[in-house]
């Protein structure tokens, strides 16, 4: 079956940065797209950024958008977020997620369609 590992989470001061990774495993990787997503306490989890199962075509959150890089690796099944000039309200679990489809001919943003998640990694930043 197919499992998504994260790892990279913890605690930085406001300004730093940390780079997470999500190894994949079951599925032909190359083939789907992949996210990153987030939620804090309280709120709903939040799409961060996408990539495509090629690698071609990214797309991020306003909110991100010039301090957070994806990417992927195919050849080692993992995808990245790089995550510069982290502010506190970037303080979330972070899940990294694959498509139930493969081969999009779309950026997919909806948690709808991710089909399986990792189990997250905490990221806090401090003020």
């Amino acid at each position: 079956q197919v499992q998504l590992v994260e790892t990279g989470g913890g605690l930085v001061q406001a300004g730093g940065s940390l780079r997470l990774s999500c190894l994949a495993s079951g599925r032909t990787f190359s083939s789907y797209s992949m996210g990153w997503f987030r939620q804090a306490p309280g709120k709903e989890r939040e799409f961060v950024a996408t990539i495509s199962w090629s690698g071609g075509t990214k797309s991020y959150a306003d909110s991100v958008k010039g301090r957070f890089t994806i990417s992927r690796d195919n050849a080692k099944n993992t995808v990245y977020l790089q995550m510069n000039s982290l502010k506190p309200e970037d303080t979330a679990v972070y899940y990294c997620a694959q498509t139930r489809v493969p081969r999009n001919t779309y950026v997919v943003v909806t948690p709808k369609e991710y089909g399986y998640w990792g189990q997250g990694t905490q990221v806090t930043v401090s003020s």
